[in-house]
């Protein structure tokens, strides 16, 4: 059998440079092609950084899919010690089939302050998915809510995806900033919108778009707080919750303020079997804290096995180290 050699993707920005090597292990390992792959080692060809991993099935149509939408590789290739006796290695490329539903570019070009890296957010949104009961499920029937929705990263990332998109958000002017973006991207795009704008009494606001060809692909932009979330995206009941926790924070109170609040509503909205990626800033709030915080909640278990346990990582000089944490509904 060949190998799988997986290209880490490359960095925009120097502040996330060990990023692919941080977390594209546990990615491949989480996603439906890792019951096929055994042994992994780094190794560097031609000046370019890759994982090596054992192959021990073939892989088909499903696998090179799956391959072409992970975020934290870029691209693959079987490699073959040798050919006709001439000592290798030789490469040979994999088509993933994999093709964005509405640009990655709509993630990447959305810029406000305090924006989450998207390559990130894609890995959250997929294991979010590897690790709920849809993980065979094509993203095109799933459905992501961002309860801590920001200027959109997650919503963005989802739509790119595949998935339809739902996100809640009190800051006034990332909501209508988002939903200016959305109305000009899609136009630059040559994008078909069709936008449905509400007042929720009490609540607050709703944006509802549908892009793409009919019936569309749905997008929620919710303005008002996250514990009202059940009534501000009524009729959207998303599979997986993906978010990131707000930074900055020098005491844990505010923080467990939050979650108290937050989580059994979140937790309601899904699914038996759906899950629920949070990723915070561990610097100054412990990973054993967040999982005791999380598990509180009756309707969810933390997800502690390897590698759930070994998604830490470094940020920047201020964020030493953020983790991710993954809870699935029982």
């Amino acid at each position: 059998m060949p190998t799988l050699l997986a290209q880490l993707a490359p960095q925009r920005s120097t502040q996330y440079s060990a990023l692919a090597a941080d977390l594209a292990p546990h990615e491949l390992q989480l996603s439906p092609v890792g019951r096929k792959i055994g042994a992994m080692q780094p190794v560097t060809l031609g000046g370019q950084a890759y994982l090596e991993y054992e192959l021990r099935q073939d892989l088909d149509e499903r696998d090179r899919y799956e391959l072409g939408a992970l975020a934290m590789t870029s691209a693959y290739f079987l490699s073959y010690a040798e050919a006709g006796g001439v000592p290798g290695p030789f490469l040979q490329p994999i088509e993933t089939g994999f093709t964005p539903a509405l640009p990655a570019e709509m993630a990447m070009t959305r810029r406000y302050r305090g924006k989450t890296n998207e390559l990130f957010t894609h890995f959250m949104c997929n294991i979010a998915r590897f690790s709920s009961a849809f993980a065979s499920e094509p993203w095109s029937g799933l459905r992501v809510f961002d309860p801590l929705s920001g200027g959109g990263t997650t919503l963005f990332t989802a739509l790119m995806l595949g998935a339809e998109a739902a996100g809640v958000e009190q800051d006034d002017q990332d909501v209508k900033s988002s939903a200016a973006f959305v109305r000009q991207f899609a136009r630059e795009q040559r994008i078909r919108v069709k936008e449905k704008q509400e007042r929720l009494r009490k609540l607050g606001w709703r944006w509802t778009f549908d892009l793409g060809a009919a019936p569309g692909r749905r997008c929620v932009l919710a303005l008002g707080d996250t514990q009202e979330s059940a009534a501000l995206i009524a009729g959207f009941r998303p599979h997986l919750i993906v978010t990131d926790l707000p930074y900055g924070i020098q005491h844990s109170r505010p923080l467990f303020d939050l979650l108290n609040g937050g989580l059994p509503v979140w937790a309601s909205l899904l699914p038996a079997g759906g899950c629920l990626v949070m990723a915070w800033d561990a610097t100054r709030f412990n990973r054993a804290d967040m999982a005791s915080l999380v598990s509180a909640e009756p309707s969810l278990d933390v997800l502690e096995r390897s590698p759930y346990d070994a998604l830490a990582h470094r940020v920047d000089r201020v964020i030493k180290q953020r983790d991710v944490l993954v809870a699935r509904r029982k």
